[in-house]
């Protein structure tokens, strides 16, 4: 009976060590799957990150162009203002020193100029729109003269 027992214990022994060697070869398995996953998705994300740096590079460059278009911008306004003041002194200075065209400068202007000239206080650039599109506004033709 020993020798069967023996061999029980050799069979049993066999089979735990057959149940260790599969199990470390699902757990193997397994480890090799999660790290082949997370190879992928560390790939996917360095793509990720590729892809939004490119988009930051980009909207830095546009950002900087927009920049230098604004201070353009001001720079012409800036131009724009100081034209404006000096057109506004030689004019006073033209005024002051030659009496024709003062006399002339101060008479009132006919009333179609003055309607040239009239601007309703506006609020946006809808507001102007509408201005706009009102102020020139064609009449309707008479019906008896279409006939």
């Amino acid at each position: 009976m020993t020798t069967l027992r023996q061999s029980l214990y050799g069979l049993a022994l066999l089979g735990a060590l057959a149940l260790l060697l599969w199990s470390t070869y699902q757990q193997h398995q397994a480890a090799e799957a999660r790290a082949e996953r997370d190879a992928d998705r560390i790939t996917s994300l360095q793509q990720r990150n590729a892809r939004q740096a490119a988009s930051i590079t980009r909207m830095g460059s546009e950002l900087a162009a927009q920049r230098a278009a604004q201070q353009g911008l001001q720079t012409a306004q800036a131009d724009v203002r100081q034209q404006h003041a000096t057109s506004q002194i030689h004019k006073q200075e033209t005024r002051r020193n030659d009496q024709t065209f003062a006399d002339w400068s101060a008479q009132p202007l006919p009333a179609a100029a003055r309607r040239l000239h009239e601007r309703p206080a506006l609020t946006g650039a809808s507001g102007y729109r509408d201005w706009l599109s009102r102020r020139n506004a064609l009449q309707p033709a008479a019906s008896g003269a279409a006939e």
